[in-house]
Order: C-alpha cells, then structure tokens, then sequence
C-alpha cells in the first residue's frame, strides 16, 4: 500500500527562479517493487539552476528516481516538495485519470530517457508541438513558431517535416529534448540520453545539454559520462543500493571520491570507456 506522504504546509506555487529555497525536494523518499525495496529512505534538495549528475552502477535506483520525481512511478513513501508545493501523489484516481494536477506536474517537469521516445508517425514538428497543443492549450500557430525557433537553436530547422527515422540517432535525441523544452518545463530530468547512441553522435547531445545548463535550466542527469557530469554539473551523488552513498561538488566528487564504493564504480567506468575495442575474430 502507498503510504502518504506526510502534511506540510504549502507556500503557494510561485516563481521557483526567485525562491530562496529548492525547486525539488525529496525526503525519505521510498519505492518498492513487490518485495523488492529500490529506494530506500532517498532525501535531496535541488536549487534553481543547479545541475546534478546521478552516477550509480545497473539498477542501484538511478532511474526509479527519476521516474518517482515525475510520477511515472508512484512513490512507496516519502515526500515530493516541488516548487515549495508538496506533491500529494497519494491522493485517490490522481493516476488512474491522468489527474489534472498529474499533468500540471509533468508539464513543468521535462524527461528524456535513453530511448528517444518519438511519435513514428509524426514529423518532426508534429512531434514537438503536440504536447503543448493539447496539454497546455496553446495555438498551434504559437506551438508551432515556438517549435520552429527551438529547432533553429540546434539546427535542425530544416528537418521539421522529416520523419523521425530519416534522422541520425543523434538528431532524434536533439529533437526528443525539443519537444520536452517546448513544454517551457522548470525542471529537466535526463536518464541516460547518450547511451543508446553511436559514439559519433554522443558529443552533439552532450553539447546541447550543456547550452541548457548554461542557460541556467534546473537539470538531473543519470550519466555515465563523467568527464561530462565533472565539467558541467554543480553537484554530483552517487547511489548504491537504492541510497545516496556520497555526495558533494562534481568536481570532487568525481575526482576524489571519499567512498570507497564511489572509488570502485569510477574505476570500472573509465576503464571501460579507455578499453580497447576487442578485434574481430579471425576464425
């Protein structure tokens, strides 16, 4: 059973850029897969503009947060505060009717996975206009000028009427962040964007995400870049077994990590990504 997260008083919606206080905030936050505890007592506070990288090994709860913090996963327990607001994702039908409020909340909360996620069917522009059509009401004249300059910015104006499949890997995951931007969210939410690209083209969305970051977009990254999370993010966490097992600046973080299982799961990561390629087998 869902436990509900517990009262507190709420400060109003507001304008999070101007808050002294976090955008997101995650207290004890819980979540568990029929006997199976992923998250286990998660708590993090996130200040506008700041970029934090999520760096853990395969299923240590890395994605399972990200998907609580939009409530593409519903929380065992624990508390979402979001723009100094408490999400009450316990409240009855909220997920079984796509609750207004659930959707006021993705709204402001983009997510791009590893997967690019594109409508097949839809071109391009298609793709990045149709959600604030339909779910902020916007005219599709505005939708679609607001799209076109947001395609322009990563330059792919002139494939607004292609296909997602005639695009490159790297292309479609461009266009994937679009559509997630057009929604002019206050919270972007990146899981794995690069790994399912060619080596090639990782760099292509690397550097878009580091335009938003200087921009000052409010952003968590699960990541196994790490030269990219050093460089780019104000802080970095490491998560084992469904808690946070260190945290700090990225640049220490990921460079002088204290913990010895930050230490071991940074090793193994560069040391894959220096390995070399095996060769082709002569048999």
């Amino acid at each position: 059973m869902t436990e509900a997260p517990p009262h507190r008083e709420s400060s109003g919606p507001g304008d999070p850029t101007r808050s002294p206080g976090p955008l997101l905030e995650l207290v004890g936050l819980h979540k568990t897969f029929d006997q199976t505890e992923v998250l286990r007592g998660i708590s993090l506070a996130v200040m506008p503009g700041e970029v934090v990288a999520i760096i853990g090994a395969s299923g240590s709860g890395k994605s399972t947060l990200l998907r609580c913090v939009n409530l593409l996963e519903r929380p065992t327990g624990g508390e979402i505060i979001f723009a100094g607001r408490p999400v009450d994702y316990a409240v009855h039908g909220l997920f079984a009717r796509q609750h207004r409020r659930l959707r006021e909340l993705r709204s402001q909360i983009g997510m791009v996975f590893q997967s690019y996620n594109l409508w097949p069917h839809k071109t391009v522009i298609e793709n990045v206009v149709e959600a604030p059509i339909r779910v902020r009401g916007l005219p599709r004249r505005t939708a679609i000028e607001r799209a076109e300059d947001l395609l322009a910015t990563i330059g792919l104006e002139e494939k607004r009427d292609e296909y997602p499949a005639r695009l490159s890997g790297g292309q479609q995951q461009r266009v994937a962040i679009v559509r997630a931007l057009a929604m002019e969210p206050k919270l972007m939410l990146f899981d794995e964007v690069t790994s399912a690209l060619d080596p090639e083209l990782v760099g292509e969305v690397l550097e878009l995400m580091e335009r938003l970051a200087k921009d000052g977009m409010t952003m968590l990254v699960v990541t196994h870049e790490i030269a990219f999370a050093r460089d780019v993010s104000t802080r970095a966490i490491y998560i084992d077994q469904g808690v946070i097992a260190e945290e700090g600046r990225a640049s220490e973080v990921l460079t002088a990590p204290r913990n010895e299982r930050t230490r071991q799961f940074l090793g193994r990561v560069l040391h894959a990504r220096h390995a070399p390629a095996a060769r082709p087998s002569r048999a």
